[in-house]
């Protein structure tokens, strides 16, 4: 492999993987390589340009800790995110739609009961969401796992603040008739972290860092497909220009205020079989 000349090193990198055992690993790393190479060539990349990449790639490493994730940022602005959920959730109709998983779900959320403030002290206007889980065919699911997370009325997650424990996140099991309801915070529309090189590529590309007030859902009932989705707030300003290109229609659901300044939200699930 000497004297490899931009002609022919494409191939010569493919042929190095020639005796991947991985069927599937050799596939995506030979599709990997034809592409980036031929992004190379198609932009006529600099070597300064390929300086910059990899110091924003390090940057976002280094950025990323367990409360931050930079590259699922980046995978969620570059839509990225979003097409690798459609590619692999395609539901039949009437199940309700995935969405991004986002980069601020973290595991041990604490347990609820029904009725319970899942907000636990984060700063907004209290809301009750309530609804059910059930299948295609109507019929409820019983017990699914339901864990919900979101941000508070500042744009903040609980893991964004220092010392915060954990605050409008949590985890429940539906009733026997799929049945679910428990207390939070209205929904707010929020800025993603652009503080970091993700928030430089938003800058410099003249796109807002927005996305649209939400609830965070991850469903999961044996049987049954496990969803992950987001029920969005009707009448947000950011609906259709989601920073992270995650919206459905299918999602949106009206917040109703009451009578004492708080607000409803119903909103019924519908599982895909496994």
């Amino acid at each position: 492999m000497r004297n490899l000349t931009q002609d022919n090193i494409t191939q010569a990198v493919i042929a190095s993987f020639a005796d991947t055992p991985d069927p599937r690993l050799k596939q995506v790393l030979t599709s990997l390589v034809q592409h980036l190479h031929a992004f190379a060539r198609d932009v006529q990349l600099t070597e300064a340009e390929w300086f910059q990449g990899i110091a924003f790639l390090t940057r976002a490493g280094h950025i990323t800790d367990d409360q931050r994730q930079e590259f699922i940022l980046l995978s969620d602005t570059l839509g990225l995110s979003m097409l690798t959920v459609a590619m692999n959730n395609d539901k039949p109709a009437g199940a309700t739609e995935s969405t991004v998983f986002g980069p601020f779900f973290v595991e041990g959320a604490p347990a609820y009961e029904h009725g319970d403030d899942v907000g636990n002290g984060a700063p907004g206007v209290p809301c009750l969401v309530r609804g059910r889980v059930r299948g295609l065919d109507g019929r409820p699911v019983p017990h699914a796992k339901i864990e919900v997370w979101q941000a508070d009325a500042e744009g903040k997650y609980d893991v964004q603040r220092e010392g915060a424990g954990h605050r409008a996140r949590g985890k429940l099991v539906a009733g026997p008739e799929g049945e679910y309801h428990f207390r939070s915070i209205l929904a707010e529309a929020y800025p993603i972290p652009d503080d970091g090189p993700v928030g430089d590529m938003l800058r410099a590309t003249r796109r807002h860092p927005w996305r649209p007030a939400h609830l965070h859902f991850m469903i999961e009932a044996p049987g049954f497909e496990t969803l992950i989705t987001h029920v969005f707030r009707n009448g947000d300003r950011y609906l259709d220009s989601d920073a992270v290109f995650g919206v459905r229609q299918s999602l949106v659901a009206d917040w109703v205020r009451q009578p004492d300044g708080t607000y409803l939200v119903d909103y019924d699930f519908v599982l895909n079989p496994a």
